[in-house]
Order: C-alpha cells, then sequence, then structure tokens
C-alpha cells in the first residue's frame, strides 16, 4: 500500500507509505496521493487534511527516478494534443480545505515542492529542506519556483534555487518555510492538534479564509480588501454565523454545519 489513508473527526490523514525508498514518489503513489485528495475535496465530512510520510527518514524525496521513466509522447502532445496524462498530485492538491504537512525528514525536489502547496507546515528537527533540480539540469516542475519566493521571500528562495543550497529545520523555521519544530515523537500528535482546533470552527468560513489568502496573494490590495469584503457578506446570513454567536451567548461549544 504506497499511501495509508483514514478519516476521523472530521480530519482525513494521508501517509506517503515508501519509507525504504524515502518515500518517492512512483506511479502507484502518485495514483494513490492523486485518488485521495480527489475524494477528499468533494467529502463534506472532511474539514482539514494532513499529509505526512512513513519512517524516521524522509518525508518525501520527489520523484522515483528509478521508476518513473520520460513519456514516450513530447510534451506538446500531452499538453496540446489531448492525450492521457498521468495523474499527478499537483493536479488534485488544489482545494478550499486548508491541508497541514507533518515534515517527519528529507523534503527534496517534488516532496518539498508537496510541502509548500500545503498550508501550515511543521517538522520535526531532523529535516532536511532543498530544491536541487538545477544540478541535474532541471527545473523544479511542480511549483517551486512559483511557490518559494512566496513562502520565505526572493532572496532566501533564490539562494536555495539557484545555489540548490540544502537547509535545516532551524533556518527553515527563521526564514518562514516551517511554523513550528516538534520532537518527532511529537509530530502527528501536533499535527493532529492543529487540525481538531481547524476543525472545530465554522467550515464555510475557514475554506472562504483560505481561499481570500491564497487569491490575494495574486492581485492587488485594494481588489482584495473588496472582495474580502464581498465575501463577509456572503457569510453574514449563513446559519453557521448565527450559530456561532448564539452558542458564545449560551457559553457553549457552537456545532457547525457549513450552512
Amino acid at each position: 500500500m504506497a499511501l495509508k489513508f483514514s478519516i476521523e473527526e472530521g480530519i482525513a490523514t494521508l501517509i506517503l507509505n515508501r519509507p525504504e525508498a524515502l518515500n518517492a514518489l512512483d506511479p502507484e503513489t502518485q495514483q494513490d496521493l492523486f485518488d485521495a485528495l480527489n475524494r477528499v475535496r468533494i467529502d463534506p465530512d472532511v474539514r482539514v487534511v494532513i499529509i505526512s510520510g512513513d519512517g524516521p527518514k524522509a518525508f518525501c524525496v520527489g520523484a522515483d527516478l528509478k521508476k518513473t521513466m520520460p513519456p514516450a509522447e513530447s510534451h506538446a502532445q500531452l499538453t496540446f494534443g489531448g492525450g492521457a496524462r498521468e495523474p499527478r498530485w499537483v493536479d488534485a492538491i488544489e482545494m478550499d480545505k486548508p491541508i497541514i504537512c507533518a515534515i517527519n525528514g528529507l523534503a527534496m525536489g517534488g516532496g518539498l515542492e508537496l510541502a509548500l502547496a500545503c498550508d501550515i507546515r511543521i517538522a520535526v528537527e531532523t529535516a532536511k529542506f532543498a530544491l536541487p533540480e538545477v544540478r541535474v539540469g532541471s527545473i523544479p516542475g511542480a511549483g517551486g519556483t512559483q511557490r518559494l519566493p512566496r513562502a520565505i521571500g526572493l532572496s532566501d528562495a533564490m539562494l536555495m534555487l539557484l545555489a540548490a543550497e540544502t537547509i535545516d529545520a532551524r533556518e527553515a523555521l527563521r526564514v518562514g518555510l516551517i511554523s513550528r519544530i516538534v520532537g518527532a515523537d511529537e509530530l502527528m500528535g501536533e499535527a493532529r492538534a492543529i487540525a481538531l482546533k481547524i476543525a472545530a470552527n465554522a467550515p464555510l468560513a475557514v475554506s472562504a479564509v483560505k481561499g481570500l489568502v491564497r487569491r490575494g496573494l495574486n492581485i492587488p490590495l485594494a481588489e482584495a480588501i473588496t472582495e474580502e469584503r464581498m465575501t463577509w457578506g456572503l457569510l453574514r446570513d449563513t446559519k453557521d454565523r448565527i450559530e456561532g454567536r448564539v452558542a458564545f451567548q449560551e457559553k457553549r461549544k457552537p456545532h457547525y454545519r457549513g450552512r
């Protein structure tokens, strides 16, 4: 089983399960990850997603080069020719639901790109991070050149992208690539604690906030604030917003239903 998948208390947990290969993404893992992400996107019972890797060494070191051969078709054929494309996680990970990445070791190449596509990243002390593609005449091809500068700033990103520099967890925390460093035995517990806090909040509001933040990065501030105001108006009369106020008055936990 290339991917461990479970849902509990509104939290979907996806664990890359090839520790013997440092959780590299072979075709089977790509397919399983693609299917799982598509499933959680449309599952109304899932409010938060956690992605991690199995084993003490690696979260994910990117594509499994031993099992991932170049396709027979040219890139132009695959892009414009209407032919079948292999499923990729990058095509399925965009969703309104928050995604937490619990990084249990090496996050290299496509593994770091997978982490960058998540909304919150926490890591163990022994984690290391790199986008080393230029060393082998390539570039990050799953969002790395675009997401990394947005996550940590231009100069630090260029150092990693152009010099293929590896950074450790302490440096990743300093530059803002991760939010927290936790012990290896605490990693999944911490990720779950964060997920439970998110899952307890109104799901429509959570989805709206994620969407506003993501879209706001790409538009002028005045337009982003206008969109924020419109979104606030859309949420104003929801049943969840009323429930939140009633629960506050009654000094109890709210029961949100995404309505």
